[in-house]
C-alpha cells in the first residue's frame, strides 16, 4: 500500500467515525437482536486471499457499528464508564499515526517525556505523594495486581527474605485483609498472585459498605490491608484517618482501590471523603472511569518508587532502561503510551476542569437520587458520590423492572446484589450526560412501573 492510499483509507476510516459521533445521542443504548444477530457477517472461517482494506473497514463499520453499546454516549449508566472526551480520543488517533514502542526513554522519548508528566500532573491533581513512582497500565485489575505484588514483595524484604532471588517457597507468609464489599478485581489479583481465596481474611463493613474500624481483624508486619476509595454499589469510602494509621503503627502495607473514587480528591466540595488517604502505600485508579479516557488506560501509584522499579523491573542485556521508564513500573514490555490520554485530558481541562467533571458527575447522580424517590422507587445508599442504588419493593419486581427498562433500549444500566437481594445500579460518570437526560431517564422508569 502506498501513501496516497494509506491516507485515504485512514480519511475513510474518521469519515466513517464522525457518522458514528453524530449519531451517537438517537443510537439504542444497547443494540437490538437482530444487529446482534448480523454479526455474523464478520464470523466465519479466515479469508484466504488478501482483500480490499477499505472492504475490511466496510464490514466492521456496517456490521459491527450498530452492534456497539453506546457507553460513549449520554444515556449509559450500566457500570462506571463513561464517554471518551474528544481530546483524549483524539489524541490516541493521532499516537496510532506515531506507532510507538512506549517501553523507555530509548524506544521513545516523545512518550516517555509525556508519560513522566502525565504522572507528574496526576499525582499532583489528586494529592498523593509527590516521590511515588506511577505507572500506566491496561485496567484497575493489572495495576492492582502490580500493586498487590510490591506489596508482598516490600514486607518479605523489610523480613529479611528477598523474593526475586528465593521465591516463595519458604518465606513468612503474607496475610490479605480486604473489605467484604471487596471489588472482584482484587480477588482477581490475589487469585493470580497464588493468595488463596480460602485464606484471605474479611474486614466487617457497616450498612454502607465501609470497613468497621474497631472490628478490624488483627493486623501486623506481615499483612496487607485492602481498602476502598469508592465502594462498587454505594460509591462510598473506607475510614482511612482511622484506619490507616493503625495498620501502618502495626507495620502493613496498605493499598487502596480507587477505581473511580480516588477522582473525589480534585474536587474541594468531595474531598472530604478521601481523607487520609494519602497515608496509605500504594493506590490504583482507572483514567476511562471519571476522567473519561479512552479504554485500556488505568494506573498503579506507589509510594516506594524505588520498590515498585525494583519488583516490575524489566531491563535486558540489551534493553536497559532508566529506573522508572514504564517497562520497569508496569507489566508489559512492549507497550503504549497508556499515560498519553491523561496527558490530553489532564492538559484540556486543567485543575478546573478537572473539579468540573467530579461535581458534575455527582450533582447529576443527586438529580438522580431524588427523581428516583418522586416516582416511588427506593434508593438505598446515601448517594455521596456518583452511584445510585436502588431496588424496588421485592426481588422479582426488581429484576423484571431492569429486564424492561433495559430491552426497551433508550438507556442501559445493570443488575446487582446488595445485601443478598437483587437491586440495580445506576452510575453517573459521561461527560456528554446532562440535566435532561437524568430527567428522560426518570420518564423511562415511570413507564416501566
Amino acid at each position: 500500500m502506498d501513501l496516497q492510499a494509506e491516507l485515504s483509507l485512514l480519511a475513510e476510516a474518521d469519515a466513517r467515525a464522525a457518522q458514528y459521533l453524530k449519531s451517537i445521542n438517537v443510537r439504542p443504548a444497547f443494540p437490538s437482536q437482530q444487529s446482534i444477530k448480523n454479526l455474523d457477517a464478520l464470523v466465519g472461517a479466515l479469508p484466504q486471499s488478501p482483500s480490499d482494506p477499505k472492504q475490511t473497514l466496510a464490514l466492521l463499520d456496517e456490521y459491527g457499528g450498530p452492534a456497539t453499546v453506546a457507553s460513549n454516549g449520554p444515556n449509559y449508566f450500566g457500570f462506571v464508564i463513561g464517554a471518551s472526551l474528544p481530546v483524549a480520543a483524539a489524541a490516541e488517533r493521532l499516537a496510532a499515526s506515531w506507532d510507538q514502542c512506549a517501553s523507555s526513554h530509548v524506544n521513545s522519548p516523545a512518550m516517555a517525556a509525556i508519560e513522566k508528566t502525565a504522572g507528574t500532573w496526576l499525582l499532583d491533581v489528586l494529592d498523593l505523594p509527590k516521590q511515588s513512582g506511577v505507572g500506566f497500565g491496561t485496567s484497575a485489575t493489572a495495576c492492582g495486581l502490580s500493586c498487590l505484588a510490591i506489596a508482598r514483595t516490600g514486607l518479605l524484604e523489610r523480613l529479611g527474605w528477598d523474593l526475586s532471588a528465593k521465591g516463595l517457597t519458604g518465606a513468612p507468609e503474607i496475610r490479605v485483609v480486604v473489605p467484604v464489599s471487596v471489588h472482584i478485581t482484587i480477588k482477581k489479583a490475589l487469585r493470580l498472585l497464588g493468595f488463596g481465596m480460602d485464606r484471605i481474611v474479611y474486614a466487617p463493613v457497616d450498612q454502607n459498605g465501609r470497613v468497621i474500624p474497631d472490628q478490624l481483624p488483627p493486623l501486623n508486619d506481615r499483612t496487607i490491608l485492602c481498602l476502598q476509595a469508592g465502594e462498587v454499589n454505594t460509591g462510598e469510602f473506607d475510614p482511612f484517618t482511622n484506619i490507616i494509621p493503625v495498620a501502618k503503627a502495626a507495620g502493613a502495607w496498605v493499598h487502596i482501590d480507587g477505581a473511580f473514587g480516588l477522582w473525589a480528591r480534585a474536587s474541594r466540595n468531595y474531598n472530604h471523603l478521601t481523607n487520609g488517604v494519602e497515608l496509605a502505600d500504594s493506590w490504583t485508579t482507572d483514567g476511562h472511569k471519571w476522567l473519561n479516557t479512552p479504554y485500556d488506560s488505568a494506573v498503579a501509584i506507589c509510594r516506594d518508587k524505588t520498590l515498585m522499579a525494583k519488583t516490575l523491573n524489566a531491563d535486558a542485556v540489551y534493553a536497559q532502561g532508566e529506573e522508572d521508564a514504564q517497562k520497569n513500573l508496569t507489566l508489559e514490555f512492549s507497550r503504549r503510551a497508556r499515560g498519553l490520554s491523561f496527558w490530553a485530558a489532564l492538559h484540556s481541562l486543567g485543575r478546573d476542569g478537572v473539579e468540573e467533571l467530579v461535581d458534575r458527575y455527582c450533582n447529576l447522580a443527586t438529580r438522580l437520587a431524588a427523581g428516583c424517590r418522586e416516582i416511588g422507587v427506593p434508593v438505598h445508599n446515601r448517594v455521596v458520590l456518583n452511584q445510585v442504588l436502588c431496588a424496588l419493593d421485592n426481588e422479582e419486581k426488581t429484576k423484571s423492572f431492569v429486564s424492561a427498562v433495559q430491552a426497551s433500549g433508550k438507556v442501559w444500566f445493570g443488575p446487582t446484589v446488595w445485601r443478598g437481594k437483587a437491586a440495580f445500579r445506576l452510575s453517573v460518570s459521561s461527560w456528554k450526560t446532562t440535566e435532561d437526560h437524568i430527567d428522560g431517564l426518570i420518564e423511562e422508569f415511570v413507564r416501566f412501573l
